[in-house]
């Protein structure tokens, strides 16, 4: 019994536009950032807002940046899977 393998779908971790995503971004560099800096004058309970960051990035740092990379390549980049091999080439 042979089966087909198909492709996986992709996860997007895109936003709608740069600038959103350039948002997004600071907003959570600054939730990590801010509660490491205001530890000293505040005490520890302000790291509780650290982990807001994750909201903010949609996940980790890393993630964020895959979703930049997606945002700026989005529809200028195209992707193909036949036969179990995957291309991605320039959209027309």
């Amino acid at each position: 019994m042979t089966t087909a393998r198909t492709a996986p779908e992709p996860r997007d971790y895109s936003s709608a536009s740069v600038p959103r995503h350039l948002a997004r971004g600071a907003l959570g560099l600054a939730l990590i950032a801010g509660p490491l800096a205001l530890v000293p004058s505040l005490g520890p309970l302000v790291l509780l807002a650290a982990p807001l960051s994750l909201l903010a990035f949609r996940g980790c740092p890393t993630c964020w940046a895959v979703g930049l990379a997606q945002t700026i390549s989005r529809g200028r980049l195209k992707r193909s899977c036949e036969d179990g091999v995957c291309r991605l080439t320039r959209a027309e």
